[in-house]
């Protein structure tokens, strides 16, 4: 009878219950208690949904009422993770399966309520938890370590990032207390009190195997939400990762569309209308063997290096011909993405890292190796699709010129950066596409162009270009030179407004971020104060003048394996009195990715590291150290740098819009939240007397921002349990608003 439906009645313990059936010769029996019939093959039929919308999800390799998990054999449960398991199944993996079931089977027979998930997706870390778990009005994210009677440190935060990315990410656990369990199958442990954070996250609770059934019966925080869990809305309720640059980078890498691995709300949902826009003008330059370049804007953290990830990755994975490139002047984004990438190729496909190294390297490229290349030759670009990041900062054309002549000995070098690089793509004579990413207020060091040459060099040399731009190209945050607003005003310049990327999308919790930091770098403290009001229950920012308590609070706050480190100002250069060492250089790659053993990682809060090297890149949280370079005085900023043994005023209004521009990347950083270290300062110390910090801290409380003291850190670390429900539901529901 294949492909014909057959109701199927049976008994199990005096309880008629149903099925519906699909008879299908040789399909494994599922979901069937063990005493049906074994020549009767059968494929379920989900009875409280449509079978064919739940295989769409593709949320899990098994999913199934607790109940029904409990009458299926486990060879039955077995076959439908290994069906589900697209890759070999190793010996390892299999034994842990059936330990697994063995234990499940065993600890949650005395309560049959809720449903289970077995290899449960979390997609924006590319991993799978062993278990989920949905009952009572929770979830329960279970991670086993089968055969081990320890817990270790790696085990532990990594069922809690799983518990994390299911709160801050799965539109459904958005409101639920969600507890992360560690199985350690051969340990004794039994469950204790559980603690609880404000967003409803429970401290992982560590436990052996015959302690898991115990750990389930813990009772949720009080005034957390108590009704059963619609199982069904719940899985169709939508997955909104927002993944560091890393872990977007390493997505795509493995052939992801952007789509995947990023938020696709309403509000963020034009990454991808940016995405599908640059492709169309590529496609189009392609048709009409025209050569084109266009201009992308976003606010910080919008996803700016993710699209031009995206075109460069797909463009180079489905259209081999076109040789795209993603190009980068930030010389510690470019080493920490390839660090990264290698990393992960090397664990993924066991090759050998100098392998990975040199695959990577074709794919992301360092701007000044591209350029150098192709300085004085005529050799013609085999790119077709150039994707530079930070364009703004490439050089002018006396930088250029100054570093051409002398470290490369190009006596008659005399152009800008931009009118290079496009002198080199226009060597093409068919067709070809630069993509720019302009982000704004970041020009951040000598000799940057910022637009101005760009459109300069279009206007002078090469008006046969197709340019498009986004609609706020001209905005004062991405061009503040006079002429080169003149000239985006040509009507021959395509506006789009899909070329402007206007969420932020790095710090997930606050998309005001942007906004809030604008705010107290022109002055405006009530105007900070009112978007921090908006923001402040759900990205946490904090002030201090000690920088232990600053250290505490990181250290307090972070969970899991959430990046946190310490940044401060390259000119910060007398803040050494207080242990911070701007001059003394780390090593990105180790900072952003090693472990938390590691003391040149992040996590040790003893490496400082400066606008230039983090800017591209992000943390979860980040202590931003406040030096006398930037200072308030009289209710204006003063700007300064440190030459031999005193401050300096600077004047040059370039070089204060740079200054301005480090404390707005530094500023900038934190995905979830920051804490600003400004430092007491000593009087007998001409150098950093108090009068150099007290004004500029009085003026970011006057911003809004809360002092943390001894006594207020103490109680963050010591019991991050006490659940205020209220708080967290009123932030709750202004963010799911803004969703």
């Amino acid at each position: 009878m294949p492909g014909h439906l057959v109701r199927i009645k049976f008994k199990i313990r005096k309880t008629v219950r149903s099925r519906f059936l699909r008879v299908a010769g040789g399909h494994t029996r599922a979901l069937l208690p063990k005493h049906l019939p074994s020549n009767l093959h059968v494929f379920w039929l989900c009875s409280f949904a449509d079978r064919q919308t739940l295989q769409t999800m593709k949320d899990s390799y098994f999913f199934s009422s607790v109940a029904d998990f409990l009458y299926a054999s486990d060879d039955a449960i077995l076959g439908e993770l290994t069906r589900a398991h697209h890759h070999a199944l190793e010996h390892q993996q299999r034994d842990a399966w059936i330990k697994q079931i063995t234990i499940l089977k065993d600890q949650l027979k005395a309560d049959r309520t809720g449903y289970i998930f077995l290899e449960f997706s979390i997609p924006r870390m590319g991993k799978r938890a062993d278990v989920v778990l949905v009952r009572n009005g929770m979830v329960f994210v279970i991670e086993f370590k089968v055969g081990s009677a320890t817990f270790d440190r790696y085990a532990t935060d990594q069922v809690h990032d799983y518990a994390l990315d299911l709160k801050n990410f799965h539109l459904g656990s958005h409101t639920l207390a969600i507890v992360p369990i560690l199985v350690a199958t051969r340990a004794q442990a039994t469950p204790t009190e559980t603690r609880w954070a404000d967003d409803l996250v429970a401290a992982p609770v560590l436990v052996g195997g015959m302690g898991l059934g115990a750990a389930l019966t813990l009772e949720g925080p009080q005034g957390a939400p108590a009704d059963e869990v619609d199982v069904s809305s719940w899985r169709a309720s939508g997955y909104r990762p927002t993944p560091t640059i890393i872990e977007a980078a390493e997505a795509l890498y493995r052939d992801h569309s952007v789509d995947e691995i990023s938020r696709s709300d309403a509000g963020a949902i034009n990454l991808k209308a940016t995405s599908d826009r640059i492709a169309e003008i590529i496609e189009s330059s392609k048709r009409a063997n025209r050569k084109s370049i266009c201009f992308v804007t976003g606010v910080p953290g919008a996803g700016k290096t993710l699209a031009g990830l995206n075109i460069a990755s797909k463009r180079a994975q489905r259209h081999e011909d076109e040789h795209a490139v993603f190009l980068s002047g930030n010389g510690p984004l470019v080493d920490v993405l390839r660090e990264a990438l290698a990393r992960d190729q090397v664990t993924r496909d066991g090759i050998k890292k100098s392998d990975a190294l040199r695959s990577v390297r074709q794919f992301i490229q360092n701007i000044h190796h591209f350029r150098d290349h192709y300085v004085g030759s005529d050799e013609v670009p085999f790119e077709k699709v150039v994707v530079f990041d930070e364009a703004q900062r490439a050089w002018t054309s006396d930088q250029a010129s100054k570093f051409m002549q002398t470290k490369r000995g190009q006596t008659d070098f005399d152009m800008s950066e931009p009118e290079f690089l496009i002198s080199v793509m226009d060597r093409r004579q068919d067709w070809c596409t630069i993509v720019c990413l302009i982000g704004g207020g970041q020009e951040i060091n000598t000799g940057e162009a910022g637009l101005s040459e760009w459109l300069t060099a279009l206007k002078t040399r090469f008006s046969n270009w197709d340019v498009h731009a986004s609609d706020l190209l001209s905005d004062r945050h991405y061009t503040a030179d006079r002429t080169a607003i003149e000239m985006l005003s040509a009507p021959h310049i395509q506006k789009h407004h899909d070329l402007h990327l206007s969420v932020s999308m790095r710090s997930f919790r606050a998309e005001q971020l942007s906004a809030f930091v604008s705010y107290i770098l022109d002055g405006n403290a009530d105007g900070a104060r009112a978007t921090l009001d908006q923001l402040r229950d759900r990205y946490p920012v904090a002030i201090t003048r000690d920088l232990n308590l600053a250290r505490n609070w990181l250290r307090n706050h972070a969970r899991g394996t959430e990046r946190y480190g310490l940044v401060a100002s390259s000119g910060a250069l007398r803040l050494r009195p207080e242990g911070i060492h701007v001059k003394s250089s780390i090593d990105p790659a180790s900072w952003f990715l090693n472990e938390k053993t590691d003391v040149r990682s992040s996590y040790y809060l003893e490496e400082v590291a400066t606008q230039f090297d983090v800017q591209g890149l992000e943390l979860d949280w980040a202590g931003v150290c406040w030096d006398a370079d930037l200072r308030r005085v009289e209710d204006e900023w003063q700007f300064h740098a440190f030459k031999g043994t005193k401050w300096q005023n600077v004047r040059d209004q370039t070089k204060r819009s740079y200054l301005l521009n480090a404390y707005r990347v530094l500023l900038t950083r934190a995905r979830q939240g920051f804490v600003i270290f400004v430092p007491y300062g000593e009087l007998t110390d001409l150098t950093r007397p108090p009068a150099f910090y007290d004004e500029t801290y009085a003026y970011l409380l006057q911003c809004g921002i809360p002092e943390i003291s001894n006594e207020t850190e103490v109680l963050i670390g010591s019991d991050r349990g006490i659940v205020s429900p209220e708080k967290h539901h009123s932030g709750l529901a202004r963010q799911t608003a803004a969703i």
